[in-house]
């Protein structure tokens, strides 16, 4: 069974930092592309960060370009999401995705995954 948790989010002020963390199960990671999704209140879950299998190619949203990492640990499962100079329109819950892939495609469009987590909440006051 196919599990991904997220975990690190939180309330944190603007100009704050977070890392979110993405622990995969039953799947083999080192094979899978992993993203980052996000979704505020009334809104559509919008695309973050995404990273190939190898960990050698990333991409971001414009709207998180330079203030966000996404990394990965392949030893340990798991992807990161460094998240620093934080604002209020970062607030949104935060999802990872996977999908196998050992390309270097960078999937930016939630359909494209099949595999996803429950979701962990980000607030940034302002």
């Amino acid at each position: 069974q196919v599990q991904l948790v997220e975990s690190g989010g939180g309330l944190v002020q603007a100009g704050g930092s977070l890392r979110l963390s993405c622990a995969a199960s039953g799947l083999p990671f080192g094979n899978f592309v992993m993203g980052w999704f996000r979704q505020a209140p009334g809104e559509e879950r919008e695309f973050v960060a995404t990273i190939t299998s190898s960990g050698g190619s990333t991409s971001y949203a414009d709207s998180v370009k330079g203030r966000f990492t996404i990394s990965r640990d392949n030893a340990k499962s798991t992807v990161y999401l460094q998240m620093n100079s934080l604002k209020p329109e970062d607030t949104a819950v935060y999802f990872c995705a996977g999908r196998w892939s050992l390309g270097t495609i960078p999937y930016s469009v939630p359909n494209e995954y099949g595999y996803w987590g429950q979701g962990t909440p980000v607030t940034v006051s302002s």
